[in-house]
């Protein structure tokens, strides 16, 4: 296979958006200070990695012993439509970039969805480290029919008292240490990887290297 021409740059909140409202399961970008870093592989726009400090205790670094506002960052979309390059250095290199824009960052983490049949084979390519999975946490149902996150639903409703609900399993949660200090630190926590839902058929290989094409996509250059 000839080499991919791959670069990673920064990328407009417009390009996010597009990225992520195409080509990931959420339809949505997360809540918080984004910072977007493109991807682009042959001259074409292939998608968008997403780090932020969100409002929640994903980010809350002190239990690791860092200042959550510019220690630590999370990844929180990867929205790619199909390309040659392996998610998981694609997520390296990414993160190399933003190292070097934010050389104050000691750590990344970084979650994995079982509810979508997810359980971090991207970063366990990259050896990141597995700490477990985090609290169950429940969906409730609005007036309209629809489930949402409880968070989402106490911003809507005065009170979610007696309304239906759904469980929803723990995430799995991944830290990517970025130097000795901290790997040390949170080496200890590692923990073995959880293994791939039985059900799905595909290798990660396969998933990361496939997408869903979109034709329209926009021609979006490096930078912009």
């Amino acid at each position: 296979m000839d080499k991919v021409d791959l670069k990673i740059d920064w990328a407009t909140y417009e390009a996010a958006k597009y990225a992520v409202e195409h080509w990931h399961y959420s339809r949505s970008l997360s809540s918080g200070r984004n910072v977007y870093i493109g991807v682009w592989e042959g001259g074409k726009f292939i998608g968008v990695i997403v780090f932020g400090i969100g409002s929640g205790n994903a980010t809350n670094g002190k239990g690791y012993g860092l200042a959550r506002s510019h220690e630590m960052a999370e990844l929180t979309r990867i929205a790619l439509t199909k390309h040659e390059t392996p998610i998981s250095r694609i997520v390296k290199i990414a993160i190399q970039f933003i190292r070097r824009q934010s050389p104050g960052l000691r750590m990344i983490i970084s979650m994995a969805d079982p509810m979508h049949g997810h359980h971090g084979g991207i970063y366990q390519a990259g050896n990141w480290i597995y700490t477990g999975q985090t609290a169950e946490d429940y969906q409730y149902q609005l007036p309209d029919g629809r489930y949402v996150h409880h968070r989402t639903a106490t911003s809507l409703l005065k009170s979610v008292a007696g309304r239906q609900k759904k469980k929803l399993p723990g995430k799995y949660r991944y830290l990517m240490p970025l130097d000795d200090e901290i790997r040390k630190r949170i080496e200890p926590l590692r923990k073995p990887y959880p293994k791939r839902p039985k059900q799905a058929m595909e290798s990660d290989q396969d998933s990361q290297r496939r997408g869903s094409a979109d034709p329209d996509a926009p021609i979006i250059k490096g930078g912009e």
